[in-house]
C-alpha cells in the first residue's frame, strides 16, 4: 500500500467518523463506529468497515442507515478530500470486534491444569 492511500485511507476515515457524529441526523447512525477504510490503487473505490461499537444486532438497520445517507456522505468527502474523483462507498460491516470478543470468551472457558513440574529447578550458588 502506498504511502498517499495509507493518508487517504485516515483522511476518509476520520472525515467520515466526524460526519456521521455530527451531521446525519438517521437515528440508525448512532454510536456508529468507522473502524477502517480501505482505498484500492486508483483511488475511485473505498471500502468502509463500520461497527455498532458491539451492538451486532444493530447490522442490519445500520446498514441501511449507510446506504440511504452514502451519497451524502461521498458528496461531503468529495468536499474536503482532494482528488480527481471522490471515490465510491461501500459499507461493509465489520465483524472483527465480535470474534474478538468469541475468542476472549472461549479462552475464558479453557481450563488448563497447571504444569507438572518434574525437574525441579537447580539451585543457584
Amino acid at each position: 500500500m502506498s504511502v498517499k492511500q495509507d493518508r487517504m485511507n485516515w483522511r476518509i476515515r476520520t472525515i467520515l467518523s466526524e460526519l456521521i457524529r455530527r451531521e446525519v441526523s438517521d437515528p440508525r447512525l448512532q454510536n456508529l463506529t468507522v473502524t477502517a477504510v480501505d482505498l484500492d490503487q486508483e483511488l475511485q473505490y473505498a471500502r468502509v468497515y463500520v461497527n455498532a461499537l458491539g451492538d451486532e444486532s444493530r447490522q442490519k438497520e445500520v446498514m441501511a442507515g449507510l446506504e440511504r445517507a452514502k451519497g451524502f456522505l461521498r458528496r461531503e468527502v468529495g468536499k474536503r478530500v482532494r482528488l480527481r474523483k471522490t471515490p465510491e462507498l461501500d459499507f461493509r460491516w465489520d465483524a472483527t470486534l465480535a470474534q474478538g470478543d468469541r475468542i476472549d470468551r472461549l479462552i475464558a472457558q479453557l481450563d488448563i491444569p497447571p504444569a507438572e513440574d518434574d525437574d525441579p529447578k537447580p539451585e543457584l550458588d
